[in-house]
This record gives C-alpha cells, structure tokens and sequence, in this order.
C-alpha cells in the first residue's frame, strides 16, 4: 500500500484518500503480485508504464475504485461489480480463466481479459509429480517420526507400474501424462475429447476403479463444480491417492474427508480448494468459512495422509519469468492496440450476459 498512497498525485485536501478517483493514476495495477513476480514484471515493463503493485488481493486492499483502467490479478481477487464502469481490461495471471467468465456474469458485462495459457504447464504438471511421490512414500509421516528415528507405519509404495489417471488432459494433463509414461507408469486419460496420441482415454467409471493415482488437471466450467463427490469416490479403487492442481471447486472438502475416512483414499494433495479466497482470508485472518466448510478443511489439514500448499504449484523460477514477460506483452499489446493475444473466450456454457 506504500506505492499506492506516495504516487497518488496531488487532490483536494479536504477530501479523504477513499473518495478520490485513481482510475487515471496509473496505465496498469498488479494485484496479488508476491515478491519475485513483481521483480520480475518491473524488469519487463517498459519505463514509460506507471504501474501499481500490492501482494495483496483486491478485497485486502479494500479499494473504492480500481488503481488503474487495467488491473491484473491472479485467482484469489474478487473484482467489485462497481468498478466494471471503471475498467478498459482485465489480465488474469492464470492459466485458468474461470473467475473471470463468473465475474463477467456477476457484474453482467463482457469486459476485454486476457489469461496466460502456456506460461506454468510443466511447472504444475511437476507439482503433481511432488505431491503424489510425496502421498506414495508417506513423506508426512515420514517428517514427523524423524524425531523418534521410528520407521514403524512408514512403508510407502514405489511409483513404477502403477496406474495414473488424468482427468483433463489439457496442456497441462499432457505433461502430467508425459511425466508418468516417464516413470513407467501405466498412464490413462479421462477427457471430453479425445485429442492426444499415445495415450490410452477411458471413461471416468473405468479410470477410478483401475487407478493408483488420480490427477485432476480439468478446468473448472459450470458443469463439473462437486465433480468429485460421495458417488465417484465410490467408484474408486480402494488406497488410490487424489491430487488436485487445477481448481478446488472440483473436488471439496467433505466427500474428501469421507474418502480418506472410508479407505478409498489413501492419500490426498491439494494446491487449490473450494472457497479459495476465503480459505486464504481465513488462515491469513481476514476471512470467514461456514461451519461445516471449516470444520471439513481442518480436519483435513490435521491429517497427516493429507498434503495441503498455497496454489504455488505455477511457482518456479522459470515460470515467473514466462509468467512476467507474458503478461507485459499483453499489457503492452492491448495498451497500443486495444485488444489481447489470448484474450478469455467467451463462453459456450455460460448464460448469456
């Protein structure tokens, strides 16, 4: 917030900080932007472009009116429907654009948004490899008996020849894919379309009961939120681990829970959750869950089957850097010329605005 109040430029005195206008302070503004990214966009901006950064999202930093006619944010931002009349474009740091297709419809207007397709595939689809290497071998377990040097209850199971299942099999879920085949893992695909050659796609019913380990690489639509529920975890094969890298809207917490409870699961490794932002605002002690919500989330977070991290799994060095130029390139482009190279489609599934 620092930036943001020593670049306001000189008003009425007599009005507070809050009534002013920003919308013309600066050409673009950069929420949710941690440290190395903004490094990065600043080493990529061309010095003519006044930009505003925060790490924080657009509901922390509580602002009456947007920044700048352009913002950027990643995916924990709730965008006001009051600023609409006040944006030119939206550019999403994201491969996932669902939260721009529900803002469109909140705020019933198609406002120009770019998103980032290619920039982290590998980077996501490598996290995925993390987290399930980690449920397999039991590293949780692992860190915890260290300190008694005890290696009762710790015997993990070993990658190779085991079945992968991918549910989506976009630009990241082929990386995934490629990862596991790697590995020699028997590798499936569970998609709409059946696009990939050399890969083996069956149904969802098959999938589950067949895999040792699922990936859900999907992108959220109006169709699959709940995807995984009570009944598909039914369908699964008995000690399975689940990973979810996409959006957690597909898999919430309470069937889970039940899942690992039941045996169905035997591991669980989430980098994305249902009510993201208010999960972020919880634990960073500004936001609220509904009870059940809340009580399903911690229990979860106790288990010790259970890996949870912090949507990083975009995060390497690599990828901020494609991350950055990426989005500098479309900020500069649709600045010169008024429209984005990978600009948000509008969706088919959708209502009409």
């Amino acid at each position: 917030m620092q930036l943001f109040m020593a670049n306001f430029a000189d008003g009425d005195p007599k009005l507070p900080v809050t009534h002013r206008s920003y919308t013309n302070e600066f050409d673009a503004a950069f929420f949710e932007a941690f440290h190395e990214e903004e490094v990065e966009i600043r080493r990529n901006l061309p010095r003519e472009i006044r930009a505003f950064f925060t790490e924080h999202t657009i509901q922390d930093e509580n602002l009456p009116l947007p920044p700048a006619a352009v913002i950027s944010v990643r995916t924990q931002s709730r965008i006001p429907v009051s600023w609409a009349p006040h944006l030119r474009a939206i550019i999403t740091r994201s491969t996932g654009y669902d939260h721009i297709l529900a803002y469109w419809r909140e705020a019933n207007v198609e406002i120009p948004s770019a998103y980032l397709p290619l920039y982290c595939c590998r980077a996501v689809a490598e996290h995925a490899l993390l987290l399930w290497t980690a449920l397999l071998r039991r590293l949780p377990a692992q860190l915890e008996s260290f300190a008694r040097f005890d290696r009762n209850g710790l015997t993990g199971g070993e990658i190779n020849g085991r079945t992968l299942a991918v549910f989506g099999v976009g630009q990241i879920g082929r990386e995934v894919a490629d990862i596991g085949k790697a590995l020699r893992m028997r590798v499936v695909g569970v998609d709409l379309s059946v696009t990939v050659e050399g890969l083996e796609f069956v149904s969802p019913e098959e999938a589950l009961a067949q895999a040792d380990v699922i990936v859900c690489a999907m992108n959220l639509t109006l169709k699959n939120r709940g995807y995984f529920n009570d009944n598909v975890w039914a369908l699964g094969k008995p000690g399975a681990v689940f990973v979810n890298v996409s959006r957690g809207e597909i898999s919430p917490f309470g069937p889970l829970r039940r899942a690992l409870e039941s045996g169905r699961l035997a591991g669980v490794g989430l980098d994305v959750f249902n009510e993201e932002s208010n999960i972020a605002g919880f634990l960073r002690g500004s936001g609220h869950l509904k009870t059940m919500e809340l009580s399903d989330f911690l229990a979860l977070r106790r288990d010790p089957r259970v890996i949870f991290t912090p949507h990083n799994a975009f995060n390497s060095a690599e990828a901020v850097v494609r991350k950055s130029v990426q989005s500098v390139e479309q900020l500069e482009h649709f600045l010169s010329r008024g429209v984005f190279t990978t600009p948000v489609p509008f969706p088919f599934e959708s209502c009409k605005l």
